[in-house]
């Protein structure tokens, strides 16, 4: 809760961003006029990531899976949004819009009048909301892969050969098979985007950006009922519970509700944006939203999206959406599961003691002390590379029953040269991503990061070196909640688009790294290893095989009906 860009002008009009993250959720205060942000707050969950037992039950969840409370949500309109308009100093009576964006997809069973599951039945982790990263709905994307395959469904391609168990349709069908009569008591499928929406306004509405990316929205319409049918006749129907037509970017949702006023502080009426995803709505605050722009938003995973004039079949990227993210283009979005969190597990896992000591007395992090160990040592000192699946392959090979690997491994390796090469691996992943798009025929000409991972200027030049370009860097260190809030812009009428909105509001350092030569050029050859590696492992026999002997010794039941996964799509090379 501290003054940011400018300084508050109650003359002027303003509007609201809030950012709904994995851990937190944070609101900002914009000007309209310019993108000067002027006061923002945080609220941390009280529930965090739902991953071991269900609140206030002895109910334990299985492997991969990862819920959320609808509370805690509710706990950043509340806290968070009066937070942000107490410091920015602005008078609630010149704020114009509010929009909102979510980590994605993250859904949720509801009743007809939008009242989550889980607080009727708290004890069944299927009435939970399965958060973006719930990956134990993998056997049923792997049949829906496999049945649209057999079929030719003309939606597949756009989703690079294959949807993710991260999705809208993956995570329903789970529901159906494991808890059939929930299933049947949910009137509505509901991405949080949409439901957080819902509660603002009192009106249901669906974004384009998820509906598209996450359930499959294509031509005008999602997966016929004659496909969904051939997956379980019970699913047959399940597109009656997604909603009406979705609305594009910066569309207008509604009111804020006389309730909805006195949770935020805001005045009754103001105009709520049309829900909207995390990753989308950043581009937007980078003013990265022109074909050829690539946004990486790096945080606990990342994602890349980019626009483009054309529509292109490239393999394994998450999506590619006409009016996905600026209306009157193509939006494409690819991604890894885990960026962030894969240091984070290392750092609480894999770190001695001693090394947990010595950061304590230079004052600084456990991530610090190790980056500052890491970046001493020259590309390839190590004479380790990994692959980067801890949290499965997001892309390109759409497998999140894949696992990591490290290899090269010997007595003499220290917890620092391991970090580095999973900060490598990372980038190499990010490098392969933009190969793909690039061989497809959707060129890269900026590449702009945004997220919590720029704080380390170590991660961020290599990838500049491994990317062999440079990186530009978003002008903000609230960039979901900045995207927001100029859409927020739009919704209230500002601005006539997205990108006049993102061209006045948002901002971005151009190149601010620049890629060393010497350092590239030995890049290349470890990332040829990656290739390698990727390309052995990337079928899934040994890692699946693995991950079934886990859990079996775990006592998770594979689902019924599951088929054979399919093979993954193929990068360029």
């Amino acid at each position: 809760m501290i003054p940011l860009r400018g300084a508050a002008d109650t003359a002027g009009r303003y509007v609201v961003g809030v950012d709904f993250g994995t851990l937190s959720g944070r609101a900002v205060v914009v000007r309209v006029g310019d993108g000067a942000e002027l006061g923002s707050a945080v609220h941390e969950y009280a529930h965090g990531v739902i991953e071991d037992a269900l609140p206030g039950t002895d109910v334990r969840l299985g492997p991969d899976w990862a819920l959320q409370s609808p509370a805690d949500w509710r706990a950043v309109l509340r806290t968070a949004v009066p937070a942000a308009l107490a410091a920015s100093g602005v008078a609630p009576a010149d704020v114009i819009g509010l929009g909102t964006d979510f980590t994605a997809c993250t859904v949720l069973p509801v009743t007809e009048d939008g009242v989550p599951l889980c607080e009727s039945y708290p004890d069944r982790p299927h009435a939970w909301p399965k958060l973006w990263k719930h990956h134990a709905a993998q056997p049923y994307a792997d049949r829906i892969n496999e049945t649209a395959a057999r079929r030719g469904e003309p939606w597949l391609p756009r989703y690079g050969g294959r949807i993710s168990s991260e999705w809208e349709f993956a995570k329903g069908l789970q529901v159906l098979e494991e808890d059939p009569e929930l299933y049947g008591e949910a009137a509505r499928w509901i991405e949080a985007s949409d439901w957080i929406v819902w509660q603002l306004t009192g009106a249901e509405t669906r974004n384009l950006c998820a509906a598209g990316y996450k359930g499959m929205f294509q031509d005008g319409g999602y997966p016929s009922a004659d496909f969904l049918a051939e997956l379980n006749p019970a699913f047959a129907g399940f597109t009656g519970k997604l909603g009406g037509r979705p609305v594009p970017p910066g569309g207008l949702a509604g009111r804020l509700t006389a309730e909805a006023a006195g949770w935020t502080g805001l005045p009754e009426g103001v105009a709520v944006a049309v829900g909207n995803v995390d990753a989308h709505v950043t581009a937007a605050a980078a003013d990265a939203v022109r074909p050829g722009q690539m946004v990486a938003i790096m945080g606990t995973s990342t994602c890349h999206v980019i626009s483009s004039e054309r529509l292109a079949e490239v393999p394994g990227m998450c999506g590619a959406v006409r009016d996905g993210i600026v209306p009157g283009l193509w939006g494409y979005e690819a991604g890894q599961s885990a960026v962030g969190d894969i240091l984070a597990w290392f750092a609480e896992t894999s770190v001695p003691a001693a090394y947990a000591e010595r950061a304590a007395a230079l004052g600084i992090g456990v991530h610090e002390h190790l980056t500052s160990l890491a970046e001493r040592q020259r590309v390839g000192e190590h004479g380790l590379v990994a692959l980067d699946w801890h949290g499965g392959n997001r892309s390109v090979l759409v497998d999140h029953d894949l696992s990591a690997v490290v290899a090269g491994q010997t007595l003499a390796t220290r917890p620092e040269d391991v970090y580095r090469a999973l900060i490598e691996a990372t980038a190499f992943g990010t490098r392969l991503i933009v190969e793909t798009f690039e061989a497809s025929g959707v060129p890269v000409t900026e590449l702009v990061a945004a997220g919590g991972l720029l704080r380390n200027r170590f991660l961020m030049q290599v990838y500049s070196d491994v990317l062999r370009r440079p990186l530009s860097v978003i002008g903000s260190e609230q960039g979901a909640a900045l995207g927001a809030a100029v859409h927020a812009a739009v919704a209230a009428g500002a601005y006539d688009g997205v990108g006049p909105a993102a061209a006045v509001m948002g901002g971005r350092v151009r190149a601010a790294y620049v890629p060393d030569r010497a350092r590239a050029d030995a890049y290349d050859r470890l990332y040829a290893e990656y290739r390698l590696l990727h390309d052995h492992f990337g079928d899934g026999g040994l890692l699946h095989r693995l991950r079934a002997i886990r859990n079996e010794a775990a006592g998770v039941t594979p689902p019924r009906g599951r088929g054979p996964a399919p093979s993954g799509p193929r990068p360029p090379g």
